[in-house]
C-alpha cells in the first residue's frame, strides 16, 4: 500500500525542480512529520529538508499575527467590554464568562468565513428585535438585552483593533488578516513553489489563500478524494471538493487530474457491535493479540470517542511492544486534580467552619499521604468518634504537629475569596508534594503531572496579574476549569514505529493498511447537532456559515478517507444505550452496507463477553477448632440476648459479629441514627429513674422529670452524638422527637398512677449474668445482659424492656415453643424478655409468678405490652404470667440453641432473609 503522501512525493521527485525548494502546507503538524519520514525513505541521497507548515502556521506567516489562546482572548474581550459598557449595565467577570465563550466562537466563525461583520450583526440585532416586537410590553430587561445585541458590532471591531495593534489574534482573526494580505504575500514570494496536500473542508479565508496562489501559479493542490465519492453527487465525503471544482475559477481552465481509484480495491471490512465502551476496549485487545509485530507496524487505532484512551491503554496485550499515541492524556484525569477540586470545594463554601467531608477529602487525599501520615488517619478517626460535622481551623491545626502547621495553613487558612492567595497556596502545595516525591524517588509520572500543574498555575498567575478581573474564587475556579479542559500530558513515543493510536482529526492525510475505528455510533461519528452559538440556523445558512450538516460532512470525509487505501478495516460500535449514547450504530455503517463495493468483503456481527453462571448458594462456614475455642470464650463471658437473637435471625451475622469480631466502620452521623436516638432515650430514663431504686414512684417525681426533659436530652445528645449544639435541620427535629417521646412516656406513667397502680422501682439498667447448665457441653455457659427496668406493680414484679421502635402486642406472644429459636420476626421480642426474666429470677431470687413486657415508644397507647402464652395462633385465652413452667419451656429451647451454636458438627449456615 502506497500512502497518499508517498504518492505525491514520488510525483514531485520526478519533476525537475528540487524538492528542497518546495514549501509544503498540510492540515496538521503530524502529517508534516510523516511527510519528512516518507521523504527520507524515498530520497537516495542527502538533501535539505523542505520547509513544512501546518495550515495554522502558514496563516500566521501570511498575516504577521501571533496566535493567542481562547483564555487570553476572553481577558482581552472583557477589557473591551468594560470600556464600551456603562457601569450600570456592566456585568462582573464571572457572569461575563457564561456568555462570552459562545460569542468569541461566533467571532471566530465570522472571521474565518470572511463575513461582513457590521451587516451581519445588524441582521442579528434585527432578528432579536423582531423576537421582542411588542414595544408596549418591553421591560427594562428586554431593552437592555436588545441594546446588547446592538452593541455587538462595536465589541467586535474594538477587540479586533486592540489585538491587531498588539500583533496578536485569535484563529479567525489570523485567517481573515491572512486572506487580506495574501496578494501582497504572493507578490513578495513570487519565486516560491507551494504544495498543499491532504485538505478537504476549507473555510472562506483558506479558499482565498489557495485560489490566490493557484491563480498566480505559485501553488499546486493535491486533493485526496476517490472517484467513487467524487462522482457520487449525493455522497458527503466529496461535498466540499466538488464545490471547489465547480466554483473556483482556476478549475474552469485547469480541470482536476484523474481522481484516485483505490476505494474499489479488495478490502476486508468487519462491523462489530459490542456492549459498553469497556467491551470495545477488551475486544480490541483480543484483535491486537492476534496480530504479528509486522502487522502492528501497519495498524492504526482511531478513537471515535477519545475518552476510550485509558481503557484501551489498560487493555493492551503483551505483544504490543511499540506504541505511538498522538493524543495527550487529559490533565483533568490526573490523580492530583481531585485534590485541587477538593480545595476549591472547601473554600468556595462560605462560613466560619468547614464541612467534615471536605476536610477529610483533603487530608486523606493520596497525594498528601506521604506528607500528613500518620496524623491524617488519627484525625479522621477522631472526627468519626466525636461525630464532628463542622470543624474550625483551630480544630484541624490542633491535630497536626508544629512542622506541618504551615502546610495545613496553606490548605485551610481563610483564602479571603482572593484568587491571588489561592494561586500562591496551590503553588506551595505543589512544591511540597514535589519535594516529598523526589525524596521518595517514586513515580516519575506523578512528578510530570505536578510539573504541568505548576505551568498551569503560572499561567493563571500571569493572567491574573495582567488582567485583574478574577476577583473571586468562583471566577478563578471557572478559569481553572476552562484551562484544564484543554491541558493534556503528551505521550513520548516513536512516531513511525509500532502501533499508532490517534483521534479522528489526527488521521488527516495519513494512511494505514489496517484500520480499527472505535465508537462508530450515531452521535459520536458523526457527532450530530450541537449548538454553542448565538447565531440562528437560518442566519448561518444565509451567510454560508457551517452548520451541523457541514460538520457531518467533515467527519464523513475523514471516515471514508481512512478506508480508501486500507486493506483490513474493523469498525466497532457500542450496542448499549446509556448516558448520551443511544446505542444506535452510525449511519456510516448502514451506508457501507447499502453501497457495498463488489470487491469488498463485508462481515457484520455482534459479540458479547462470556458471563459465567453464578450460583447464588447460601454460604456455609464449617466450624474450626479455633472457632470452637472462641465460642467457649463467648460462653464463659456470657451470651447476650441480642447475640442469641442475631444467630436466630442469621447464623452468618452471628459468625461475623461475635466470632470474627467484625464491627461496622465508625462514620460521622450527619443525621441522628435511629440507634443513637434509642441510646439517648434509654440513658435519659436511666438518669431519671435510677435514684428511685427501692422507692415508690409518685406524681411529684414525674413532675420533676418533666421539668428536666430538655436539659437531660441535650446532655445525652452531647454525650452520645456530638458536642456541637443541635439547633438546626433534621437533627433539631429528632431532638424534639426525643423530648416528645419522654413527655408521652411520663403521661403514660402518670395515667398508671391515677388509675390506682402502685409502682415501686426495683432495678434500673441492672447488669446481670447467670449460669445456664447445658449437659451436652463440657464448659461453663452464661447469659448476660442489662435489663432496662424492673418494677413491682401492685405486688407483681415486672421485667420491662424499652423499644424506641414500633412493637405490636402480637410480637410478644408465643404459641409454639419450638418456634422461639427459629422465627426471628415473630418471637425475637419474647425471647429477649424471657432472657432478662431468667437472669433476674436466678440472680435476684424473685418470687413467681412474674410478668414481662415491652414499652414501645411508637406505641405508647398500647401501654405495657405484656408477654403472653396463647393456646392457639388465633383466638383463645392469654396467660400473661411467667411461671415455673414458662421458665422450664424457655430454658429447654435456650439450651438447644446454645448447644447448636457450640456444636462443632453444625456449621454456620446462612439464612435467606
Amino acid at each position: 500500500m502506497k500512502s497518499f503522501i508517498r504518492q505525491v512525493l514520488e510525483k514531485l521527485l520526478k519533476e525537475e525542480a528540487p524538492i528542497s525548494d518546495i514549501i509544503f502546507v498540510l492540515p496538521s503538524k503530524r502529517a508534516g512529520a510523516f511527510l519528512l519520514n516518507e521523504l527520507s525513505m524515498l530520497s537516495s541521497e542527502s538533501i535539505f529538508a523542505p520547509k513544512i507548515y501546518s495550515i495554522e502556521e502558514f496563516a500566521e506567516e501570511v498575516s504577521g499575527l501571533k496566535s493567542i489562546d481562547n483564555t487570553t482572548t476572553l481577558f482581552e474581550f472583557y477589557e473591551v467590554y468594560q470600556k464600551l459598557t456603562s457601569k450600570e449595565e456592566l456585568e462582573n467577570f464571572e457572569t461575563f464568562l457564561a456568555w462570552a465563550q459562545s460569542l468569541i466562537h461566533d467571532f471566530n466563525e465570522i472571521d474565518r468565513y470572511l463575513i461582513d461583520a457590521e451587516k451581519f450583526f445588524d441582521y442579528l440585532a434585527d432578528i432579536q428585535d423582531i423576537n421582542h416586537w411588542s414595544k408596549q410590553n418591553r421591560t427594562e430587561l428586554i431593552e437592555n438585552y436588545l441594546k446588547f445585541w446592538a452593541q455587538l458590532p462595536q465589541y467586535y471591531s474594538v477587540l479586533k483593533e486592540n489585538l491587531v495593534a498588539k500583533e496578536q489574534g485569535y484563529q479567525g482573526l489570523i485567517y481573515r488578516t491572512a486572506a487580506s494580505k495574501i496578494p501582497d504575500y504572493a507578490s513578495e514570494n513570487s519565486n516560491q513553489n507551494y504544495v498543499f496536500l491532504g485538505f478537504n473542508a476549507l473555510n472562506s479565508a483558506e479558499q482565498v489563500i489557495f485560489q490566490e496562489l493557484l491563480e498566480k501559479q505559485l501553488a499546486t493542490v493535491y486533493w485526496d478524494i476517490d472517484n467513487v465519492f467524487l462522482k457520487d453527487y449525493h455522497h458527503e465525503a466529496s461535498l466540499f471538493i466538488r464545490e471547489y471544482l465547480k466554483d473556483w475559477p482556476f478549475y474552469q481552465d485547469n480541470p482536476l487530474n484523474p481522481g484516485i481509484e483505490e476505494y474499489k480495491e479488495e478490502k476486508d471490512i468487519s462491523i462489530t457491535g459490542i456492549p459498553k465502551n469497556v467491551g470495545q476496549a477488551k475486544y480490541l485487545a483480543e484483535l491486537l493479540a492476534e496480530k504479528s509485530e509486522a502487522e502492528l507496524e501497519k495498524t492504526a487505532i482511531v478513537l471515535g470517542d477519545e475518552s476510550l484512551l485509558l481503557p484501551i491503554l489498560n487493555s493492551l496485550p503483551p505483544n504490543v511492544k511499540d506504541l505511538n499515541i498522538t493524543m495527550g492524556f487529559p490533565l483533568k484525569n490526573a490523580p492530583v486534580t481531585s485534590l485541587f477540586n477538593s480545595l476549591f470545594d472547601l473554600h468556595t463554601k462560605s462560613g466560619s467552619s468547614y464541612y467534615y467531608r471536605n476536610v477529610i477529602a483533603i487530608v486523606n487525599h493520596p497525594s498528601l499521604h506521604q506528607i500528613l501520615k500518620p496524623y491524617a488517619s488519627k484525625f479522621i478517626q477522631k472526627i468519626n468518634k466525636e461525630n464532628t460535622v463542622y470543624l474550625k481551623l483551630e480544630d484541624i491545626q490542633d491535630n497536626f504537629p508544629e512542622e506541618l502547621k504551615q502546610f495545613i495553613g496553606w490548605c485551610f487558612n481563610d483564602w479571603k475569596n482572593s484568587a491571588k492567595i489561592a494561586i500562591e497556596n496551590f503553588q506551595n502545595i505543589v512544591f511540597s508534594i514535589k519535594n516529598i516525591l523526589k525524596e521518595e524517588q517514586t513515580s516519575q509520572l506523578q512528578l510530570e503531572f505536578l510539573y504541568h500543574f505548576h505551568k498551569l498555575l503560572n499561567q493563571l498567575q500571569t493572567l491574573n496579574n495582567t488582567y485583574p478581573h478574577i476577583n473571586s474564587l468562583t471566577a478563578l475556579r471557572n478559569f481553572y476549569n476552562e484551562i484544564m479542559s484543554t491541558q493534556s500530558l503528551d505521550f513520548q513515543g516513536r512516531p513511525f514505529k509500532g502501533l499508532q493510536l490517534m483521534g479522528m482529526l489526527e488521521s488527516r492525510a495519513l494512511d494505514f493498511e489496517n484500520v480499527i475505528i472505535t465508537s462508530v455510533n450515531e452521535g459520536t461519528l458523526p457527532s450530530g447537532k450541537s449548538n454553542n452559538s448565538f447565531i440562528p440556523y437560518d442566519l448561518k445558512k444565509s451567510y454560508n456559515l457551517p452548520t451541523y450538516r457541514e460538520k457531518d460532512a467533515v467527519y464523513t470525509y475523514h471516515f471514508y478517507r481512512l478506508l480508501q487505501r486500507a486493506k483490513k478495516v474493523t469498525l466497532l460500535y457500542n450496542t448499549e444505550s446509556g448516558g448520551l449514547n443511544s446505542g444506535e450504530k452510525s449511519r456510516f455503517l448502514t451506508q457501507l452496507e447499502i453501497e457495498k463495493q463488489p470487491r469488498h468483503e463485508l462481515k457484520i456481527n455482534t459479540v458479547s463477553p462470556k458471563v459465567p453462571t453464578v450460583n447464588n448458594e447460601l454460604k456455609v462456614i464449617e466450624k474450626t477448632p479455633a472457632m470452637i475455642e472462641k465460642l467457649k470464650g463467648l460462653a464463659n463471658y456470657g451470651f447476650s440476648p441480642s447475640a442469641l437473637t442475631s444467630y436466630i435471625r442469621n447464623p452468618l451475622d452471628f459468625y461475623y459479629q461475635y466470632v470474627l469480631g467484625v464491627k461496622e466502620e465508625e462514620e460521622v452521623e450527619e443525621t441522628v441514627a435511629y440507634n443513637t436516638l434509642g441510646t439517648v432515650i434509654h440513658d435519659s430514663l436511666e438518669e431519671f429513674y435510677q435514684p428511685l431504686e427501692g422507692q415508690f414512684l409518685t406524681e411529684a417525681h414525674i413532675l420533676d422529670f418533666r421539668k428536666r426533659i430538655g436539659q437531660e436530652v441535650a446532655t445525652q445528645f452531647h454525650k452520645t452524638y456530638t458536642k456541637s449544639p443541635i439547633l438546626q435541620g433534621k437533627n433539631y427535629l429528632i431532638f424534639e422527637i426525643a423530648k416528645r417521646y419522654l413527655s408521652n412516656f411520663f403521661d403514660l406513667e402518670s395515667n398508671r398512677l391515677k388509675n390506682g397502680e402502685e409502682i415501686k422501682i426495683v432495678k434500673i439498667e441492672q447488669n446481670l449474668k447467670t449460669k445456664i447448665t447445658v449437659p451436652e457441653l463440657d464448659f461453663p455457659v452464661y447469659i448476660k445482659g442489662k435489663v432496662d427496668r424492673v418494677e413491682n406493680c401492685n405486688g407483681i414484679t415486672r421485667i420491662i424492656d424499652y423499644k424506641t421502635g414500633k412493637v405490636e402486642q402480637s410480637k410478644i406472644e408465643i404459641v409454639d415453643w419450638e418456634n422461639i429459636t427459629t422465627d426471628y420476626d415473630k418471637y425475637s421480642k419474647s425471647f429477649q424478655v424471657l432472657a432478662y426474666a431468667t437472669m433476674m429470677k436466678n440472680e435476684e431470687n424473685l418470687s413467681l409468678p412474674l410478668e414481662g413486657g415491652i414499652i414501645s415508644f411508637k406505641n405508647l397507647k398500647g401501654g405495657l405490652l405484656k408477654f403472653a402464652k396463647r393456646e392457639k395462633a388465633r383466638g383463645g385465652a392469654k396467660d400473661f404470667s411467667i411461671s415455673e413452667d414458662t421458665f422450664e419451656a424457655y430454658q429447654d429451647q435456650l439450651k438447644k440453641l446454645i448447644t447448636e451454636i457450640c456444636n462443632p458438627a453444625i456449621p454456620f449456615t446462612e439464612k435467606e432473609i
